[in-house]
């Protein structure tokens, strides 16, 4: 079964270095069980990652029980939505990769307000 980014084509990887996504598999999949809702990549940014740490949610510190290394400016991340629209409030939102932003994005963001932000280099998966 195919699965569908923002832009109505197939979902593309965020990242497989550092390993991202909900399951783990590079990509920003999602289903019932992810509450967080991990569907936007994103290239994130230090006052991005400054910003996460204030609100609550450390992104820098390793945790290698999850098979998380931390995150570094520059590093594509699957975001939660609600977070991402937090930091556009805030002014801080991090560049996002459309064509690895899964559908299930639009149903808290508009694509107006993806596309505002997007990230606009060569192969997203090349990066």
């Amino acid at each position: 079964m195919k699965t569908y980014n923002v832009l109505g084509t197939e979902l593309v990887p965020c990242s497989y270095d550092p390993l991202t996504g909900y399951y783990r598999d590079g990509c920003c999949n999602t289903d019932a069980t992810d509450h967080g809702t991990h569907v936007i990549c994103a290239k994130v940014t230090q006052e991005f990652l400054d910003y996460s740490l204030r609100r609550g949610n450390d992104l820098i510190t390793p945790m290698p029980q999850y098979r998380f290394a931390g995150l570094k400016a520059g590093d594509r991340w699957c975001l939660c939505a609600m977070r991402w629209k937090e930091a556009l409030e805030a002014g801080v939102a991090p560049q996002v990769v459309l064509e690895s932003t899964h559908a299930k994005a639009l149903a808290h963001l508009s694509l107006e307000q993806l596309q505002a932000h997007a990230w606009t280099g060569s192969d997203p998966a090349a990066d």
